[in-house]
């Protein structure tokens, strides 16, 4: 296990610097930069001042120099400094990190819990009414647009019902301390966390429940059955055991698309997450925060797919990791 681990993270290591190569690369190529923004918000986008802005944050040296600078500050955890901000970048996401792994989190586990409960349950009752019911909600979930689902939890939770808050991370101005700050953040998060789980309950869900009635046929299921087993005690020890490997695999991959669908949900609710500092970024120009932020995310993506792995040996010991 330890050389395996060992392994995957030393390829992870090239694997992270492939990307943020690629993703140099292509953000440069994008038409603009930084001190054509901040120039024109202050009214002086003359030639003169431009060319001091960008000698100012090292726009003018060769593209390879700034890729070569880039990438010995990012081997040290310097993931450079915000034009905008004027702030150092690894500062600026280990601000906002937490929220975005609280959101993501709880989302993720939700969507898992609900979406392989939901799908046993409908194998269980495989044509029945309540499997239809299953089926048509999952559907539902994972046909509406993420953020039409975001404006109407906004609309009828917030603003009609007046049930939960609809925007931010806190109650401003409030001075929560403990458990009262606790449940406050517990409460802002339910709108964003349930919002962004549904779309992923409904594919694991779908997921689990083909899964489940594919193995239910196999023989020894058959075997179990003949054996005078409850029910009950083949589903969880035999079919569900064996039906989980490949929602693993799936939940695996999508614990990195999770960050991709927080930064639609962060804009919408104002949760001041890393997704949130992206959109802001990007509209801004400000390369280097888009830069860490990718940095950030691919990383993420890369741990979880190195979890996914150890998890198959804890859920199936029957399975062999090999670098």
């Amino acid at each position: 296990m330890i050389r395996f681990i060992l392994g995957r993270l030393i390829k992870a290591v090239f694997i992270l610097l492939a990307i943020l190569v690629f993703n140099f690369l292509l953000i440069h190529a994008a038409p603009g930069d930084p001190a054509a923004v901040i120039a024109g918000e202050a009214g002086a986008a003359d030639e003169k001042f431009l060319l001091d802005l960008r000698a100012r944050f090292g726009l003018d040296q060769p593209l390879y120099i700034q890729l070569w600078l880039y990438i010995k500050g990012a081997v040290q955890l310097d993931l450079g400094y915000s034009f905008r901000q004027q702030m150092s970048v690894a500062e600026m996401i280990g601000d906002r990190l937490p929220a975005t792994l609280l959101l993501t989190g709880v989302a993720f586990v939700l969507s898992l819990v609900l979406g392989v409960t939901a799908g046993v349950a409908a194998s269980a009752r495989q044509g029945s009414w309540g499997d239809t019911i299953i089926s048509i909600f999952a559907l539902l979930f994972y046909a509406t647009p993420l953020f039409w689902v975001a404006l109407m939890a906004t609309l009828v939770f917030s603003v009609w019902l007046e049930w939960l808050p609809g925007f931010g991370y806190s109650t401003i101005g409030a001075g929560y301390t403990g458990m009262a700050h606790a449940l406050d953040v517990a409460k802002h998060l339910i709108l964003p966390a349930s919002t962004l789980g549904l779309f992923f309950m409904a594919i694991y869900m779908r997921m689990t429940r083909a899964s489940m009635l594919e193995v239910s046929r196999l023989d020894f299921v058959k075997t179990a059955r003949a054996k005078g087993l409850t029910r009950s005690v083949i589903q969880r020890r035999h079919i569900l055991r064996n039906a989980l490997l490949p929602v693993i695999t799936l939940a695996g991959l999508q614990a990195g698309q999770i960050f991709g669908g927080a930064i639609l949900t962060e804009t919408v609710f104002a949760w001041p997450g890393i997704g949130r500092l992206m959109f802001e970024a990007i509209n801004q120009r400000d390369y280097n925060v888009i830069l860490g932020v990718f940095y950030i995310s691919a990383a993420m993506v890369l741990l979880f797919n190195l979890i996914t792995d150890v998890v198959y040996v804890i859920v199936d010991p029957r399975i062999r990791l090999t670098t």
